[in-house]
């Protein structure tokens, strides 16, 4: 496929192996997120990054779960990369960490209530915490930490809830991929808060439970191997399997600019 050149940043996505993202910025997506609120949209944001593209690969219903949401962003390098060779050449890495601050300090700003929903018992309260004390003014509306089997339908309807009654505006998911996608998607019609993101490692990152790779590490496209030796256990899979296969595929299947 020949490289397409500029395109129209608000009507287009790129389509990755059959995974529309969106390219675009931190601010960009900020902003985007922001009128949602004010629209009472209803929404969920995917942080997409090699891992989900993948996995979309062998299962078309987490596929069209990316494909519903308002948003997928380019979490990982290799997806910002896709992105500038059919033209967007704005678009950079909306990675989760990143972009759970930047919307933090606007919900400071702005009054948004936010929702934590996932990772180990008490991260995502500490979460919440924590932001709050970094941004004077950002309002923590509740936190849950589920645990690891599936929720029960009492339990589904008690969540549902108390996170409709905590007035949130945004509910942060941070169960990782594909889980969180497939909860947003499960979830979105019962609940009232205009945006759910799933923002997973966030969580862990940003209450000191599992170390970040430093900034050079991250704009490199290497932070794969830098998550791979600091939990090997956990990640082997995924990246010495996952990534191989999605080189394969891309070489075979050029992204392309999509409606």
């Amino acid at each position: 496929m020949v490289r397409t050149g500029r395109v129209n940043p608000d009507h287009h996505r790129v389509e990755v192996l059959g995974v529309k993202v969106t390219p675009s910025t931190i601010e960009r997506a900020v902003e985007k997120i922001a009128t949602w609120i004010s629209e009472d949209a209803r929404t969920y944001v995917c942080v997409t990054s090699v891992h989900g593209v993948v996995e979309s690969l062998a299962d078309p219903d987490l596929r069209d779960i990316h494909n519903a949401a308002g948003m997928c962003t380019t979490d990982g390098m290799p997806l910002v990369w896709a992105s500038k060779y059919v033209g967007f050449d704005f678009a950079d890495r909306v990675y989760g960490p990143d972009l759970t601050l930047a919307l933090a300090k606007r919900a400071a700003s702005d009054g948004w209530k936010s929702y934590f929903y996932g990772a180990a018992e008490g991260v995502a309260q500490r979460l919440g915490d924590t932001l709050e004390e970094r941004f004077p003014g950002f309002t923590t509306a509740g936190a849950y930490s589920p645990p690891f089997r599936p929720l029960r339908d009492d339990e589904e309807d008690a969540i549902v809830a108390e996170i409709n009654s905590s007035g949130a505006d945004i509910v942060w998911v941070g169960l990782s991929t594909p889980k969180q996608e497939r909860w947003m998607a499960a979830f979105r019609d019962r609940l009232d808060a205009p945006v759910l993101i799933g923002v997973g490692a966030a969580f862990d990152f940003h209450t000191g439970s599992t170390r970040q790779a430093p900034y050079w590490v991250q704009r490199s496209g290497f932070e794969w191997f830098f998550r791979l030796i600091t939990e090997p256990r956990r990640l082997w899979r995924r990246y010495l399997l996952q990534y191989p296969r999605f080189i394969t595929a891309i070489v075979r299947d050029r992204p392309e600019s999509c409606g």
